[in-house]
């Protein structure tokens, strides 16, 4: 069985179908990892929701910040409305809403499979999340978090959406509890771009690596990160791009900003796929 992880979908159907077909899928052999963000900014959301459910067992799927996004505005936590530049209004007003939206509410956060292959990355864990790791969280950590929401969204998870959104705490500390525990992590899991040496994270800056201001880090090139040993599968930062290294898989290259739709192999470094997009939203 071969792996193949992809990139930020967010409602590209076609651009998702034509990038499958150039990888040469094979939903009888082959497993996709979708690095989350599978709905919102692109056409066709609904498409992308049923075709993903669709593969079972085939797909694994960590959430993103605009699937968060979603369920809380389906589930009507907080008075939570479709913000001006969403587009997901057709999964809404589906007939099959509720079966969408029941099997992308028990999606993970996080997920950790064995490196298979040779090469550097050999022997490594991989684990896949849709934004970060922080800095102070081990993969063993950063599971045991990921589960803990995972468990609110089960539970209760018109309290966790009402209380989900907002930038604080910006600091990992064990001792956090209740929302502010949950909300860091999934601030962190979903929205993390930059930190700084002592593990602050800044939700605000957006650009390239190389325009943060003096004394940010990328969060994994943060000094003393406790995941390192693991090789680590994210999107959620189009102007990163493609980074392909041992210990680094990232895969947002803004499909919906005029970019590209980018799949990896995960067991063969050969494998990488792109098909070019046509940008559905205009960037601002």
């Amino acid at each position: 069985m071969a792996r193949i992880a992809v990139g930020d979908v967010q409602g590209c159907h076609d651009e998702l179908r034509a990038l499958l077909r150039t990888a040469r899928f094979s939903a009888d052999r082959d497993q996709l990892w979708f690095v989350g963000d599978l709905v919102n900014r692109g056409p066709d959301s609904l498409g992308v929701l049923r075709f993903v459910r669709a593969l079972d067992a085939n797909a694994q799927v960590v959430l993103g910040n605009h699937d968060l996004h979603l369920l809380a505005v389906a589930r009507g936590a907080g008075g939570r409305r479709l913000r001006k530049d969403d587009t997901l209004d057709e999964v809404l007003a589906a007939p099959d809403r509720d079966a969408l939206l029941d099997w992308l509410q028990t999606r993970p956060l996080a997920v950790r499979a064995p490196t298979r292959g040779g090469g550097p990355a050999g022997g490594r864990d991989d684990l896949m999340v849709h934004a970060g790791v922080p800095p102070q969280w081990s993969v063993d950590d950063t599971l045991r978090i990921a589960a803990e929401v995972e468990r609110a969204l089960r539970d209760d998870a018109a309290g966790l959406f009402a209380a989900m959104y907002g930038d604080q705490p910006d600091r990992w500390d064990p001792a956090l509890a209740g929302h502010d525990r949950l909300r860091f992590a999934i601030n962190a899991l979903t929205r993390m771009r930059f930190v700084d040496r002592d593990g602050v994270v800044d939700l605000k800056m957006k650009g390239a690596p190389d325009a943060a201001p003096r004394g940010w880090y990328p969060w994994f090139d943060a000094p003393g990160r406790r995941s390192a040993a693991s090789r680590i599968i994210m999107g959620h930062w189009s102007t990163l791009g493609l980074v392909v290294r041992d210990d680094l898989i990232a895969l947002d290259t803004g499909c919906v900003w005029g970019g590209a739709l980018t799949a990896v192999s995960l067991d063969d470094p050969e494998g990488r796929w792109q098909v070019a997009c046509d940008g559905h939203r205009a960037p601002g």
